[in-house]
């Protein structure tokens, strides 16, 4: 694998070691955390730092309903660790939300595939099969975009990214991501709002894609 050069931010490392990112956004860090020593060591700081400071908060007792509502959260989707095994192109993370099958490819037309994931009110997590060559429609976003490139590679307007690089879009990048010459891309994506697509038959399927 290349050298990593697109890394996680600090602010999403923070919130993923307190357990406070949505469940699609905890999948996509973690399997970069998986590939990137970098991030595993800025993970690893972030947790010491939560384990010093929850050793001097004093215990304290609490009401039965916040007692209740604590136990609540145990039915909630967990947040994925960044497990280290890998099998072929998916890291652990993928694996277990893929729960060890194989990816259950649905055709998005030229040659693009996605398989979802997970998908709540929080947004979603989706593997994207992009063929060499193939450019994903000119689009922007209504919230923040995390893209891990598993397989292959692609470029747009901010760079090129590959094999465990994470792209992090915003409301302000307006892209059009194009698979680079070689292997077919494969990433996986997590999104808290749908796509702006920019062209008039992406807008008309996107409620059929659910992207």
């Amino acid at each position: 694998m290349s050298a990593i050069t697109h890394h996680t931010s600090d602010a999403l490392l923070a919130a993923y070691a307190a357990g406070n990112l949505p469940h699609a956004f905890a999948v996509v860090v973690a399997s970069h955390i998986s590939l990137c020593a970098e991030c595993r060591a800025g993970l690893q700081a972030h947790q010491t730092v939560g384990g010093a400071l929850l050793e001097d908060v004093e215990t304290v007792d609490v009401s039965p309903q916040l007692k209740g509502d604590i136990l609540a959260l145990l039915d909630a989707p967990f947040t994925p660790e960044p497990v280290y095994d890998r099998s072929g192109v998916y890291p652990g993370p993928v694996m277990q939300a893929l729960k060890g099958r194989p990816p259950r490819w649905k055709t998005l037309g030229m040659g693009v595939r996605q398989d979802i994931l997970s998908e709540d009110d929080n947004g979603s997590v989706r593997l994207l099969y992009i063929p060499s060559g193939q450019a994903v429609p000119d689009h922007g976003h209504n919230g923040m975009e995390l893209t891990l490139v598993l397989q292959g590679s692609f470029s747009d307007e901010t760079g090129r990214f590959g094999v465990g690089d994470l792209e992090i879009a915003d409301e302000e990048l307006e892209h059009t991501p194009v698979a680079d010459p070689g292997d077919a891309c494969i990433c996986l994506a997590a999104t808290d709002a749908r796509l702006r697509f920019n062209a008039l038959m992406p807008r008309l399927l996107q409620p059929i894609f659910r992207i």
